[in-house]
């Protein structure tokens, strides 16, 4: 149940659509900034044009689930309690502004982890860092009202529900910390390899293939409501946790006769590291040795945190998925 544990905070994206005015440099929930920046590109600058450039952009205006977010200067000491924000910030170029990160976060290996739980954090602990920043997907409404009341900004990102709101949480990650230019190259280049990925399949064939995704070892799933359930729909393939009883959760349980009975094509194991679930312990499960895709060696294992976090490495996870796929095609080919 870890994993389960671990993404049902993240399950309910709040839909912003309120607006404000200011003459800072706003930037709404989506990360769409509502001022363009004509200047010359930072990497063509010395390093004194370059912090003055990005000195020059601050104070910035983001919207937030708790409303307008008002930062005065470029945050310098960050407290990341989100692993996927953690993940963003780094890709970004904004690493050396973080001083700490939860305890879960555990990528890239030079994020600075600390004791602190990204879940049931402690008040007195996150103030003992003296963050000018904190980034999260969720805080207790106490801890915030705590870090409210002594001045500390806090930006809060749901769990994504598309790859747009990923986009859109990587350009507005980039206003916040002053690394725009590094967002918007991160965004680009993950879209270029979405798009690479995308045009190597046959997607047409992928719908003709089911797959089972695996949270945890008692059955827990994903349905295509969820961000997970859009990175497979994306390659066309049919998720058998759709039709199942619970579905509307977007993370139902499913029972071992359902599974057994569905005989799904493809099968991703997301708990591998938490579970220490593999090809050889879904074959030692009663009766999945019949099951098409334990026969055929369709079993895929995934790495846990890229197959549950929705920032840049959600690209390794389509690739993996992709993978899959080409193989199944081949297979059919030469059968």
């Amino acid at each position: 149940m870890k994993i389960v544990k671990r993404l049902l905070p993240l399950i309910a994206i709040l839909a912003l659509s309120s607006s404000c005015s200011s003459s800072s440099t706003q930037v709404i929930a989506t990360g769409e900034s509502k001022v363009t920046d004509n200047s010359q590109p930072v990497e063509s600058m010395n390093e004194v044009e370059a912090d003055e450039q990005v000195a020059a952009a601050f104070p910035v205006t983001l919207q937030t689930p708790n409303g307008d977010l008002v930062l005065e200067n470029q945050p310098t000491r960050i407290l990341s309690l989100s692993p996927t924000a953690t993940e963003i910030l780094f890709a970004i170029g904004a690493g050396d502004q973080v001083i700490a990160v939860d305890d879960q976060s555990n990528y890239p290996p030079e994020a600075p982890t600390s004791d602190i739980s990204g879940f049931t954090p402690n008040l007195e602990a996150i103030l003992a860092l003296e963050p000018d920043l904190v980034v999260h997907s969720y805080l207790p409404e106490d801890i915030e009202q705590g870090l409210t009341n002594v001045g500390i900004p806090s930006l809060t990102q749901y769990a994504a529900a598309s790859l747009d709101d990923t986009y859109q949480q990587i350009t507005q990650l980039g206003a916040a910390t002053g690394a725009s230019a590094g967002a918007e190259s991160t965004v680009q280049e993950m879209q270029q390899e979405i798009d690479e990925l995308m045009a190597r399949i046959n997607v047409p064939y992928g719908s003709s293939l089911t797959f089972y995704h695996e949270l945890d070892p008692t059955y827990f799933s994903v349905t295509s409501s969820t961000f997970i359930g859009q990175v497979y729909a994306m390659l066309g393939l049919t998720n058998i946790a759709d039709e199942a009883e619970g579905a509307g959760s977007g993370y139902p349980q499913l029972s071992e006769e359902y599974i057994l009975s569905q005989n799904p094509d493809l099968i991703f194991l997301a708990d591998t590291k938490c579970c220490s679930q593999g090809i050889e312990t879904v074959a030692e499960r009663n009766g999945w040795n019949v099951l098409s895709a334990v026969s055929k060696g369709k079993v895929i294992e995934l790495d846990d945190d890229i197959a549950s976090r929705w920032g840049p490495r959600v690209v390794d996870f389509l690739e993996a998925i992709a993978t899959a796929v080409e193989q199944m095609i081949a297979m059919e080919t030469v059968g």
